[in-house]
């Protein structure tokens, strides 16, 4: 167990082994490589990616799929192989949220560019969808079933 200190979350204890790897980085932060899944809650779609190495980085993200039961893209063969990604139980998706101050209801999720991540290797991988209508904001909140 590695201690790390987190801007959101205090002194957290995690798992080396389960230290999330961006070989390249994610586009605006190249330099920031390892990071750590914090669940928002036991039983919800919500997560944060913590940076390892950046006490104030982390990233609201979700299980967009939870949210957007139509959503899917293909991943190309050459990342497929470049991850090591080997079936699709390998694989875990998520999207970069958008919470603007003041108005949680107004979230958006970049379904443009979805987070990859290698549940097996943990290697990860930011990928800018091509040729897609998806965008960098999608409201949640028109998906969800009360409508708010």
């Amino acid at each position: 167990m590695k201690e790390i200190n987190t801007t959101r979350f205090g002194d957290i204890e995690i798992d080396e082994e389960k230290i999330i790897h961006f070989k390249d980085g994610i586009p605006a932060f190249e330099d920031e490589h390892e990071f750590v899944l914090i669940p928002y809650g036991d039983e919800s779609p919500f997560l944060f990616l913590q940076s390892i190495n950046t006490s104030d980085l982390a990233f609201a993200m979700v299980n967009p799929f939870v949210f957007f039961s139509d959503y899917e893209f293909t991943i190309d063969d050459e990342i497929l192989e470049e991850m090591d990604i080997k079936e699709q139980a390998d694989l875990l998706i998520f999207a970069f949220l958008t919470i603007p101050s003041g108005d949680v209801k107004k979230t958006t999720a970049n379904l443009l560019a979805p987070i990859v991540i290698n549940q097996r290797t943990f290697g990860a991988k930011q990928l800018i969808l091509e040729n897609t209508d998806y965008t960098t904001k999608h409201s949640l909140g028109e998906n969800t079933e009360d409508g708010e």
